[in-house]
């Protein structure tokens, strides 16, 4: 999927169909908003399609087992009804062909913007949590793998004070794990900018994991530092140390 990024799988539930981010095949997700479950595809693999690539963050590669981190939802403009994105916290998708992952959608279907909280272990369709979310919560989140192919993903509003948490199975590969931002639509709407803080892999800060940071529909990461750096519009963002100095040039599933 792509031609130009790296192996990640784009894992968002979302109002994607038509935009092909995933060539395989549309997941629809379970208890979604009416426009997402009309046309969506899942926020799967990354396929570096559009921009530098479908994901904007941070990846780590390697053998891990869990990450959690957290992150503040952005105030936001929608610019036309096609606008969806999230910020997620998982495991895999970059060289490998599931995701673990939870986060929250921001969906801009019916002119507002809409966040609902959610899970994927893609290749399944996502799953829709009904805890209230709104602009400005704290959001804490973590995926761990418990070995056997059990994971558990967690997710919290520190702000309006409600955990989720759900125990599933997938044969999975634990090669990558990621702190990322999403538009499977490839429409983002308008935000100055986004804060992930204290994301860890395998009990140390993402920094020690030496990751490879994405630009993504024109929002770029920062600098990182302690495990937290912030997404901003990719003309304010500084160029980082931790960014790849090669990718490959054609994406290979």
């Amino acid at each position: 999927m792509g031609t130009n990024a790296g192996t990640r799988r784009n894992r968002f539930t979302g109002r994607a169909a038509a935009a092909g981010l995933l060539l395989a095949a549309a997941v629809i997700p379970a208890g979604a908003g009416t426009s997402a479950a009309a046309s969506g595809t899942g926020f799967g693999p990354h396929a570096g399609r559009f921009q530098d690539s479908n994901w904007g963050g941070y990846v780590a590669t390697g053998s891990f087992s869990t990450i959690s981190g957290s992150w503040t939802e952005p105030h936001v403009t929608c610019n036309s009804s096609s606008d969806l994105f999230a910020p997620w916290i998982g495991l895999d998708g970059y060289g490998s062909q599931t995701v673990e992952q939870t986060g929250v959608q921001t969906d801009c279907s019916s002119g507002s913007p809409v966040l609902s909280a959610w899970y994927e272990m893609y290749p399944a369709a996502p799953v829709y949590w009904n805890d209230p979310v709104s602009e400005g919560d704290s959001i804490t989140a973590s995926v761990v793998s418990n070995g056997g192919g059990s994971y558990t993903l967690t997710l919290t509003d520190n702000t309006k004070g409600w955990t989720e948490h759900v125990d599933k199975d997938l044969a999975a590969e634990n090669v990558s794990a990621e702190a990322v931002i999403e538009s499977p639509t490839q429409s983002y709407p308008s935000f100055s900018q986004l804060d992930f803080s204290g994301v860890t892999v395998d009990g140390q800060s993402l920094d020690a994991t030496n990751p490879q940071a994405f630009t993504s529909g024109g929002y770029a990461p920062g600098p990182l530092s302690g495990g937290s750096f912030s997404m901003t519009p990719s003309g304010a963002a500084a160029r980082t140390p931790h960014a790849p100095a090669k990718r490959p040039s054609v994406i290979r599933y």
